[in-house]
């Protein structure tokens, strides 16, 4: 896959956070951002508000591209049961939704679309990780919102920051909590006839430092 012509790969986030995973499939990509109402519908699900959002990304994306290809939409929900967690408006909205999380388990959606300015088909993979934060302390929050990382988060943490360290025991999808759900991702470009040429489980978990017990079942390969 090129660049150019009708095989662009249109990534239609502003997120360095998935420029740096989908940079793992050596696939030329070109970036552009979208403005969409993000506000949940009431009674709305937090997998529904997801899979809703990334499909709306990506129609806005279609109908602004510049170029032929595929547009590349995701989006990732935090979610405490039936509460969808944003990104924390101050740092005390950010120190309760910590607070909140610590020592428990909740759930982190991320759903992307694939989809063709051309012909207008589509494809939608959701991805759902059940993420348990460790019990850290508040002075450990403090010193995390000092930081200034939660700010741009939803959910308030990034688990790959490396100072924090606020996730243990992970068993899912590592790549998802981040915002890209690497193996989904490779199943949806098979749709198009797409196989990138590196080997994506191997290169998610040398870029993640996480050994992933997932990948197998996600890609139809046991294990």
């Amino acid at each position: 896959m090129n660049n150019t012509g009708p095989h662009t790969l249109i990534l239609a986030s502003g997120s360095p956070r998935r420029r740096d995973l989908l940079r793992l499939f050596n696939l030329a990509f070109v970036t552009t951002s979208t403005d969409i109402d993000e506000t949940p519908l009431p009674g709305e699900s937090a997998a529904d508000y997801t899979l809703r959002l990334s499909q709306e990304k990506a129609r806005a994306a279609c109908e602004s591209a510049a170029c032929d290809g595929l547009v590349l939409a995701a989006d990732t929900t935090v979610a405490d049961g039936d509460t969808i967690l944003g990104k924390p408006a101050d740092a005390d909205d950010a120190r309760a939704m910590l607070r909140q999380l610590r020592g428990r388990a909740h759930q982190v959606y991320t759903a992307i679309t694939l989809a063709d300015t051309a012909t207008g088909r589509s494809v939608t993979e959701i991805c759902a990780t059940d993420v348990p934060m460790r019990h850290y302390s508040d002075a450990e929050i403090e010193t995390y919102i000092t930081s200034g990382d939660p700010f741009d988060k939803a959910g308030s943490y990034a688990i790959q920051n490396p100072d924090f360290r606020p996730v243990v025991s992970l068993s899912g999808c590592y790549a998802n909590v981040m915002g890209l759900p690497l193996c989904h991702l490779v199943r949806a470009l098979r749709v198009f006839g797409i196989e990138p040429s590196a080997d994506i489980p191997q290169a998610c978990q040398r870029e993640t430092g996480y050994a992933c017990g997932a990948f197998g079942a996600i890609l139809g390969e046991g294990g």
